[in-house]
């Protein structure tokens, strides 16, 4: 039954793709992030979807009349670097075979994700976007929530396997970053069941997190509640809810939960602290001696004899800062930092320029919980290999078309003067 409706949906949205290319690109961050497919029991997990979403709307872009440029800011612009740059180390990695194929699966996603950006343009399809990236990972965290409480947080909560988010931590983070983002779909409704649903779905995506039983994602959550609390304008309700559900979840939590977190502060003692050390360990010692980094795929033994500490402990980088480094050299972690302050810097843009405008409220509001979306990213990012999960590159996407937007209506709210007309920001020269 799941096959049949799963199947249902795909074939039944290709008339509307065709007819306009953005529901192509909602249905592709659909398929690309949720993996639907996953659900399934039967046929409809081996059917090739996604190439039929991206296919279909590459054929609407084609066919339409509308803007099919990609807008060129700071954000959009150092993301075709990243993207020039991996092209170059590619060619020249350590292990060409595997290499390769990785090379495919990324350049499938930056290719999609430079769609996405060129076809989300309105509000109602950047809230819509917003929609789909909730539901997709909200549907994991709602299921991994009632799964933490039937199980009296005893099992751990994983995620669709074969998939960006099948890994236990890689759940754990993309809900702690999804949960902003329903928190901002949920200020934004003026339905009463909408909100209530909303609050019911980050309280058991919280503790799906949690149940995932990944340290980063207790550093994560903490760090993007803290964020959340700072920006809210709220402070009061928002800190008392905070005060009251959080010390509720960390009681849920069975003993054995509460001492896996304690690892974190004998981390000396823990074997897998001591790997994913062992492995930032190789990519600096890799990076050093290769301008260029490693290229895709250094986790292998024959790379670690030679640039890790310990040999023999062989992990994947755990990091996705010391994963672009190890892959893509210094110059790629450079540039991969670059595009996330692009990326703060855009979001900052856009809050200070729709700050008093009661009409750019929902970009105010949008641009705020991305940066808490960033913040639980960065931090807990910082003990994952996801540095090609494409849910963060589809939030720049959201973020480059707001501040397109928000610029627009300024401008035309307030007439300029030849000269200020003149000293237009990037993100405003974008191609019609």
């Amino acid at each position: 039954m799941r096959d049949i409706l799963i199947t249902l949906i795909i074939f039944g949205s290709l008339p509307f793709i065709l007819k306009e290319p953005a529901i192509g690109a909602l249905m592709w961050v659909w398929v690309s992030v949720m993996n639907p497919h996953t659900q399934g029991w039967g046929f409809a997990t081996q059917l090739p979807f996604a190439y039929i979403i991206a296919l279909a709307t590459m054929l609407s872009m084609l066919m339409s009349r509308g803007p099919r440029n990609l807008p060129l800011t700071p954000v959009s612009l150092l993301l075709l670097l990243f993207v020039l740059w991996m092209n170059i180390t590619t060619p020249f990695a350590l292990l060409p075979g595997p290499s390769w194929i990785q090379w495919q699966k990324v350049m499938k996603i930056m290719l999609m994700s430079f769609v996405v950006m060129m076809l989300i343009r309105s509000q109602r399809d950047i809230v819509r976007l917003v929609w789909v990236l909730v539901a997709s990972i909200g549907y994991y965290g709602v299921k991994g929530g009632v799964f933490t409480i039937r199980s009296g947080g005893t099992e751990r909560v994983w995620g669709p396997t074969a998939t960006f988010i099948g890994d236990n931590n890689a759940l754990a983070l993309a809900l702690i970053i999804t949960i902003p983002l329903m928190y901002y779909l949920q200020q934004g409704s003026d339905k009463r069941w909408l909100r209530h649903g909303l609050t019911c779905a980050m309280v058991l995506s919280a503790l799906a997190a949690l149940g995932s039983y990944s340290r980063g994602a207790l550093l994560a959550i903490a760090a993007m509640g803290l964020f959340m609390w700072i920006k809210s304008g709220r402070k009061v309700v928002l800190g008392s809810l905070l005060c009251l559900l959080a010390p509720l979840l960390l009681a849920f939590m069975p003993e054995r939960w509460g001492e896996r977190m304690d690892t974190i502060h004998s981390y000396q003692d823990d074997s897998s602290a001591q790997g994913r050390l062992n492995a930032w360990r190789m990519a600096y010692n890799l990076a050093c001696n290769r301008f260029i980094g490693g290229g895709f795929e250094v986790s292998d033994g024959a790379i670690f004899a030679q640039y890790a500490p310990n040999p023999l402990a062989v992990h994947a980088a755990h990091s996705i800062y010391f994963q672009a480094l190890g892959e893509h050299g210094f110059v790629g972690l450079a540039i991969y930092l670059a595009l996330g302050l692009a990326t703060w810097r855009t979001a900052s843009a856009i809050i200070r320029l729709a700050r008093g405008r009661a009409e750019l409220r929902w970009a105010l509001e949008l641009a705020t919980m991305s940066q808490a979306s960033m913040v639980g990213f960065a931090v807990g990012g910082a003990f994952l290999s996801l540095l090609y999960f494409d849910m963060p590159y589809y939030l720049m996407a959201a973020l480059i078309a707001t501040r397109i937007l928000v610029e627009q209506h300024v401008r035309k709210t307030q007439p300029q003067t030849p000269a200020a007309r003149i000293r237009q920001p990037p993100s405003a020269r974008h191609l019609q």
